[in-house]
């Protein structure tokens, strides 16, 4: 059933207003229900094998003694599971492409692609049988060579080309020869290790099928890209497949793409004409669920005596899957952030024998960031200059690359309020100066960065003779407030209270909405409220002229007109009226590209503590600033802002997958031995922004879901090397590298 969500009261505007969550109360009485707690009747469950090579061929499975357990329904391989479509080649004319996290046929295909690809899907009574049963079936191979050593693969990196998705490079000027003429240069080399997103949530999905119409309850943040590939995979009509996801329990991008389980739980329950869930272990989300591509990075800057850059040269390696993956935009930022004379960018690419890897949040941005704010940091200790004067001093007037103009830009002002509120004024400049008892105290500074993004929405809004309120959309809430954020504004758009408001979201049954990526969702949807409000209101004025009612309440109006609602819709829901939606709004995207370059910026500042014996490294004080736009919701920006600066916290100091470089698996998939921040890891985040709107964008807004984690973990390197004189290049940060 489609969700339908409680509201809360209040009077006047309220958008901008710390308004509690609609949702809250369901998630924390245990009432919100997530993928894998729907009761179906005759629900079976499902457990995967997976290959234990990199590449090869199945040359025998056995599988007789699995199908012995008690409870076992069926024991699934390429030998006997039903056949799929292969999955659709990515084509930029049609997002829905995007979404396949890899290119393999699951089960229907003898070829190992991966260590830890699906070879087998066990389906019991009992997840206890299915489990035991997973572990009884036998594999064996022929082994093929495979490369999966990134460090090894670095030299054979291949220059990422350009599509109308990504960009492989960008420069002005010459560069290298302007470095190398400058009275002041350095020119670093920076890594960082794979990631894993570790939502609270794994992967989940819960699949039944009604003849040739599938059901599945899953936790994903591209609710119709999933309808639409799972449509195509089983050979349905996209109207055959309903996706419902009312509560995901976060993605952070890691639930963006669509993965094995999700298309093998779906397999099994078409398989066995029984509902089947299929919820992933801890090690099963590493395995199978695509991470952060590792990188190395490359930041060289020449500059004058003052500080004035005169080159900036930022270039990146990194690794998609030979089965698919996204490339990691890792030299973004720094297209953007100073105004040097020359400049040179590119990203390069190696293919491995691995999982794909995916989006994570401010995927580019938050490894890029690093190591050019390093960069800066550093170079400002060269020239013994603040490194918030060095910043300021290459603060660029338009797009420092080509010159277009930014709709919004406020860094100066982030700057200047967060050295304020953190005391910057207090530090000495010398590294190692700074002392409280045995600990070295270090500050530091970095800044946030991440592009706008907006896409097309659809919506309907309803008005009805009682003053109620309903918005319809089925966009995805992965705890940041977003049915929240769309009834603050349609209550404001519409003049009626914030509790006349109902929001309907988390089902493709709804009308379409992009995914939750990019932070973009509350822009695109926002976007088409309000242009439905605007045809409401109009609908309103209407009818209020029909019977003389003018300046009555909208519920008024409806009454004194004899009317029980009225409804506008923005957007279609048809396949041809979405693809044309997608072009319409790429076209403008492009324009948009073209004419002036769009952005949430910040102030990152930070103080640790460093234990001069153990090398401990403790985060002490926070303070972000950011320029993030009109501001919907005081308590869920807040929230989303310092929750990725909580993540780049685990990226600088702790978070790091470990891949064998001989086999290509995982040897830490878990969080036992994969290591997340806990409460004990984090200070008080001081988080405040500007809120001032960017008139480019509906109401003014930008979006905060990525920037916060940017400009962390350089933060945390600066204050690092301010506290010990060492400067690390290697993330993370750990106590073996400081002593």
């Amino acid at each position: 059933m489609t969700r339908t969500l409680p509201t809360t009261e209040t009077g006047g505007p309220v958008v901008g207003k710390p308004i509690d969550r609609v949702d809250g109360t369901a998630k924390t009485t245990g009432t919100a229900r997530f993928s894998a707690e729907y009761p179906l009747p005759d629900l079976a469950r499902a457990a995967l094998v997976h290959a234990t090579i990199s590449r090869g061929r199945i040359t025998a499975i056995g599988t007789a003694a699995a199908a012995a357990v008690p409870g076992v329904v069926a024991v699934l391989t390429h030998l006997n599971a039903p056949p799929l479509k292969p999955a659709p080649k990515v084509n930029p004319l049609n997002l829905s492409t995007l979404v396949s996290g890899t290119s393999v046929d699951y089960l229907n295909t003898d070829e190992v692609h991966w260590d830890g690809q699906p070879v087998a899907v066990v389906v019991a009574d009992t997840l206890e049988a299915a489990r035991e049963a997973a572990g009884l079936v036998t594999v064996t191979y022929e082994t093929w060579a495979s490369t999966v050593d990134f460090a090894a693969e670095e030299k054979n990196a291949q220059p990422q080309k350009s599509t109308m998705i990504v960009s492989g490079g960008a420069k002005k000027g010459d560069a290298e020869a302007a470095l190398a003429a400058a009275p002041v240069s350095l020119d670093l080399r920076f890594t960082t290790p794979p990631h894993h997103h570790n939502a609270i949530e794994p992967h989940a999905t819960t699949a039944s099928w009604d003849g040739d119409r599938l059901t599945v309850h899953e936790g994903t943040q591209s609710i119709d890209w999933v309808r639409t590939h799972l449509a195509g995979r089983f050979g349905v009509p996209p109207a055959n497949v309903r996706v419902i996801a009312p509560f995901v329990g976060g993605g952070f991008g890691g639930k963006v793409m669509l993965w094995p389980g999700t298309i093998l739980a779906a397999l099994a329950a078409r398989a066995t004409g029984r509902p089947v869930r299929l919820a992933l272990t801890r090690e099963g989300v590493y395995r199978t669920v695509g991470g952060r591509t590792p990188s190395t990075q490359r930041v060289a800057l020449g500059a004058d005596t003052d500080g004035k850059l005169t080159a900036l040269v930022h270039t990146s390696v990194t690794r998609t899957g030979r089965v698919g993956g996204v490339p990691e935009q890792v030299t973004s930022q720094s297209r953007h952030l100073y105004a040097a004379e020359n400049i040179l960018v590119q990203h390069n690419l190696v293919e491995l024998d691995l999982l794909s890897n995916t989006s994570m949040r401010a995927p580019g941005e938050s490894i890029g960031t690093y190591a050019l704010e390093a960069s800066i940091d550093e170079l400002a200790h060269r020239l013994g200059v603040d490194p918030i004067e060095l910043r300021m001093r290459n603060e660029p007037a338009t797009n420092p690359i080509d010159g277009k103009k930014f709709t919004h830009r406020m860094l100066r002002e982030a700057y200047a309020q967060g050295a304020e509120r953190f005391g910057w004024a207090d530090r000495t400049p010398e590294p190692g100066s700074m002392r409280d008892g045995r600990w070295l105290v270090g500050m530091g500074v970095a800044s946030a960065y991440h592009p706008a993004w907006q896409f097309a929405a659809s919506v309907t809004v309803r008005l009805s003779v009682d003053g109620s309120v309903l918005v319809r959309c089925g966009f995805h809430e992965m705890g940041m407030g977003g049915a929240t954020a769309q009834a603050q504004i349609a209550a404001d758009a519409l003049g009626v209270p914030f509790d006349a408001v109902r929001v309907e979201y988390g089902d493709s049954t709804l009308p379409v909405s992009p995914g939750a990526g990019g932070s973009m969702q509350t822009a695109s949807i926002a976007s088409s409220l309000l242009a439905a409000c605007e045809k409401l209101k109009r609908e309103l004025d209407t009818l209020a002229k029909r019977s003389a009612s003018a300046g009555e309440s909208p519920a008024t109006i409806l009454a004194e007109a004899g009317v029980p609602s009225v409804e506008a819709a923005v957007g279609s829901d048809t396949r041809f009226g979405r693809v044309a939606g997608q072009l319409k709004f790429a076209a403008k995207f492009l324009r948009d590209q073209r004419r002036w370059m769009k952005a949430a910026c910040g102030a990152q500042f930070c103080e640790v503590r460093v234990d001069p014996d153990t090398g401990e490294v403790r985060v002490s004080r926070w303070a972000g600033v950011f320029d993030v736009g009109r501001v919907i919701n005081a308590k869920t920006a807040s929230s989303q802002l310092r929750g990725g600066i909580v993540m780049g916290i685990g990226m600088a100091l702790a978070e790091e997958t470990l891949v064998d470089p001989r086999t290509g698996r995982i040897m830490n998939p878990s969080l036992a031995e994969y290591h997340v921040p806990v409460h004990a890891d984090i200070p008080p985040i001081d988080v405040s922004y500007l809120d001032d709107p960017d008139p480019t964008m509906p109401l003014g807004l930008i979006g905060v879901g990525e920037v916060g984690i940017t400009g962390v973990a350089g933060a945390i390197a600066n204050a690092v090397h301010h506290a010990t004189g060492r400067r690390i290049y290697d993330l993370p940060i750990t106590l073996d590298k400081l002593l």
